[in-house]
């Protein structure tokens, strides 16, 4: 009886650790680690509009994101060596929950953190 209880149970909880990707859902500040660099980040703000913004990335810059089902569209400048140029990413999400977004992007997972905003979120 027991065990007929705790699978319902342990469903919601694994189901409540998961989000389904909605602008909402995504929209606040990501970041990762710097490699090679400890106890620096960078990463991306994405902004509820479709606007975004890189953190700590001086030569990456990005201007807007767009999601399609499970598919984040990044778009901004390259800038380096002095040459710049504009660029499109798509990555899938792997995974989404309120601390963690996982991207796939042509086989490269790579793992972020949400990072409270100013307004605490």
């Amino acid at each position: 009886m027991r065990l007929f209880l705790l699978l319902p149970a342990l469903s919601l909880a694994a189901a409540s650790c998961s989000m389904q990707p909605t602008p909402s859902s995504l929209s606040g500040s990501w970041t990762q680690p710097v490699p090679g660099q400890p106890g620096h980040v960078q990463g991306m703000q994405l902004l509820p509009d479709g606007r975004a913004r890189s953190i700590n990335m001086r030569t990456l810059l990005y201007r807007s994101w767009q999601l399609d089902g499970k598919r984040l569209t990044l778009t901004g400048k390259s800038i380096g060596n002095g040459n710049s140029s504009l660029f499109t990413t798509t990555s899938t999400i792997d995974r989404l929950s309120r601390t963690t977004l996982i991207l796939n992007t042509d086989g490269n997972r790579e793992v972020y953190t949400r990072t409270p905003d100013a307004a605490g979120r």
